[in-house]
């Protein structure tokens, strides 16, 4: 998985009142879980940028005050109108204890459906996982070469070495489906076979 670093500054006061405060400041108020304590933080929203415009999931260094945590964004809060984080909260992780992330979902190859006039449609941009960071793919790549017209692709197909895949298995993942242009081809398939005899 790819790793960024985030720098924060350990908050001596929690509450209401305080977070407001932080957030005037275009500070945003963090918790990160996993150890013997929580650890209350502030972030600048500036540092969180690269990690949530994006659909990467990341292992963040995070540096408070010159300690440096290892951990994944778990959750974050937005403002209901403005585009403003207004909370975050981080999992430290460890290399022995396996962590539970959604990762993004990348179609490889082109479907042999395709060809005969059907339509490729990608139903997951993300899927849920489990298993240690050292194992986790930066993405989950999923080939559709052989998928035909009406064909599909699901969770319970995918087999990844020490990945454990949380989403259901009977959900799809990518499939082909028919055209107006694939059910005339097939039309003019069959009348074509049928010409011949």
């Amino acid at each position: 998985m790819k790793s960024l670093e985030i720098n924060g500054k350990i908050r001596e006061v929690t509450g209401k009142k305080d977070s407001k405060k932080l957030r005037l400041q275009k500070l945003v108020p963090c918790v990160l879980y996993g150890g013997e304590n929580p650890i209350h933080f502030s972030v600048p929203f500036s540092e969180f940028r690269s990690l949530v415009y994006t659909p990467d999931v990341f292992v963040v260094n995070l540096n408070l005050e010159g300690k440096v945590h290892q951990a994944i964004l778990q959750d974050m809060q937005w403002h209901p109108v403005e585009e403003e984080l207004i909370h975050a909260d981080f999992l430290g992780i460890s290399e022995k204890k396996p962590v539970k992330v959604e990762l993004p979902v990348k179609i490889v190859g082109s479907a042999r459906g395709i060809k005969a006039g059907g339509k490729l449609k990608m139903n997951m941009r993300k899927i849920r996982v489990k298993g240690l960071v050292k194992n986790l793919p930066d993405v989950v790549n999923v080939d559709v070469t052989s998928l035909d017209v009406g064909q599909s692709v699901k969770v319970g197909d995918l087999h990844f070495e020490g990945m454990e895949f949380l989403t259901g298995k009977s959900n799809v993942i990518a499939t082909v489906s028919i055209t107006r242009a694939s059910k005339a081809a097939a039309a003019a398939a069959a009348t074509e076979k049928g010409g011949k005899k």
